[in-house]
């Protein structure tokens, strides 16, 4: 039987009794600060907020259950990957706002790792490094230049990886995890030696069938995602945030109330009526996620001082937010457990994560259990940044997983896949991430992150805290300097309106598959990919 969510299935069968479910919000509520969103951009500002002001009354308002979203989906990659490359970021800001943006990223894998390990969070956090293979000429060429311009910026250790097979191969030969110039291979050409690099060998073992070398950064670390958010929302709520699961958060205005009609418990909110008030305030109502039927309720509002709007994808459908995000939808695929032989053979130790140069993306994890979790793009976008439960479901998209698996590793093809599920991520138009506050109106948002986020939230609650509060952001773990990042106050243009928005979005997915084949059946850069570079943020 295959499962929808390998995630989620841990999550409802594993979750301790007595917090879960939570209560929806019944009434209206005062507090000093409220978060729109049940994820991680939400709990870490959340966790943040509480740590560095005690008295702080904060709430968390999530439609669904938390982690619903993109927060219990992803692929567990906690990664110092921001959306917008190093270089761009030079390009816009200048060569020491590229680095700061760097190190910050580096920095808050590091701090991931440090609070789950202090708040004895349970999510199978390993930090392994990532490989990137490359599978032909041109991926050689792109790893390459990557290292290249980690080596200009000074920051990653990222290093170049030539597979070249020699007798007693083995996968230790191939994966190490450690970046250490000791540890490192005779077989492996690292960063300092790459430009120089002499053609690889194909290595039969050690590695996916047929790379011919691979990026290895050990700032990512592997981890269970819906563990973690689960797990940071009871730790937030030991300090003393409150969290309010099946609300939705229908209209939000800085400094005006916004009430919603009657409702019944069971109930979507119709259209909102509005009064002036001082404080600022947001209209609710009580979701139903297994329709779209409209029934009349009670009458919710909460006023707040501070609003934080962390609702990533699905700030499409929130007045305030809409064409600054478009939902773009990523598919996952697990396996069974598979045996230890075939991991010996594979060369991916336990916490280290895996992709490769292709422009389609694909991600990929070793779990705790001995399963590929393995996700990548191809889902397409649709009309007017619609969301709903089926898009989840594509199986094409699926298949397409499968067969990509087995191409990089064919003893995989005899696995079964016993999960698979997705979901909508959320992605700006410049491809560049923010975390904003505006003082005068107390609305603070961040989001955008493409996929980034499992990390990028993390920085996003330290940011959105510094802002909030007006602390020193040195009193913040690894935070120096936080308020001043590019991404700071960012503002991203609009999506345009549709049909463009739809026509651009699905364009640009099928251009990324074309720009993959055309490399392989020519063994040159794609032209086609040329193009697409500075609209991904590259």
């Amino acid at each position: 039987m295959i499962v929808q969510n390998y995630w989620s299935e841990w999550a409802s069968s594993e979750l301790a009794p007595g917090g879960h479910p939570r209560a929806a919000l019944e009434g209206d509520l005062d507090v000093d600060v409220c978060i729109v969103g049940g994820g991680l951009t939400g709990l870490w500002t959340a966790y943040y907020l509480a740590t560095a002001d005690p008295s702080l009354s904060i709430a968390v308002l999530e439609k669904e259950t938390v982690g619903f979203g993109a927060s219990g989906r992803n692929g567990g990659w906690c990664s110092a990957l921001f959306p917008r490359s190093a270089a761009s970021l030079e390009r816009e800001y200048g060569f020491s706002q590229a680095v700061a943006m760097r190190r910050a990223m580096i920095d808050t894998v590091a701090e991931v790792g440090a609070v789950v390990a202090a708040e004895h969070i349970s999510c199978d956090f390993a930090q392994g490094g990532t490989l990137v293979y490359a599978m032909n000429s041109v991926q050689v060429a792109a790893a390459r230049a990557d290292v290249a311009e980690a080596r200009h910026f000074g920051v990653d250790q990222l290093e170049y990886r030539d597979y070249v097979a020699g007798p007693g191969a083995s996968s230790a030969d191939y994966a190490a995890s450690s970046p250490a110039a000791a540890q490192r291979s005779a077989r492996e050409t690292v960063a300092g030696d790459v430009a120089d690099a002499a053609p690889a060998a194909f290595a039969s073992s050690g590695h996916p069938a047929g790379a011919l070398g691979a990026t290895f950064d050990p700032a990512c670390a592997r981890l269970h995602p819906a563990k973690l958010v689960h797990g940071l929302a009871a730790v937030v709520e030991a300090l003393g945030v409150a969290i309010y699961e099946h609300t939705e958060v229908t209209s939000w205005r800085p400094r005006e109330a916004t009430v919603a009609t009657p409702r019944t418990s069971d109930s979507h909110v119709a259209a909102p009526t509005t009064a002036p008030a001082s404080a600022l305030a947001l209209a609710l109502g009580r979701a139903d996620s297994r329709t779209s039927r409209e029934t009349p309720g009670t009458r919710t509002t909460v006023r707040a001082e501070h609003i934080v709007i962390a609702t990533e994808a699905y700030g499409a459908q929130l007045p305030g937010v809409g064409r600054r995000i478009m939902p773009l939808y990523s598919l996952m695929i697990a396996t069974e457990p598979l045996p230890d032989a075939f991991w010996q053979q594979a060369g991916l130790p336990h916490g280290t994560t895996f992709s490769d140069y292709r422009h389609l993306l694909i991600y990929g994890q070793r779990t705790a259990d001995n399963r590929f979790a393995f996700g990548g793009r191809g889902a397409r976008y649709h009309w007017g940044s619609s969301i709903h439960s089926s898009y989840d479901q594509v199986q094409r998209v699926f298949d397409h997983l499968r067969n990509t698996l087995v191409d990089l590793y064919p003893d995989a093809f005899d696995a079964e896949i016993t999960h698979r599920w997705g979901g909508p991520l959320g992605v700006a138009r410049d491809w560049h991430a923010s975390a904003s506050y505006n003082p005068r109106t107390g609305v603070a948002f961040a989001g955008g992150y493409v996929g980034d986020g499992l990390s990028t939230t993390n920085l996003a609650g330290r940011t959105l805290t510094a802002l909030i509060t007006g602390s020193d952001a040195s009193l913040l773990p690894h935070s120096n300097d936080l308020t001043r990042l590019p991404w700071v106050n960012h503002l991203s243009p609009r999506w345009e309106p549709e049909p463009l928005r739809f026509i651009g979005a699905n364009l640009g997915l099928v251009s990324a598959d074309l720009a993959d084949r055309e490399e392989w059946m020519t063994g040159r850069p794609s032209r086609t990919a040329k193009l697409l570079g500075p609209l991904t943020g590259h």
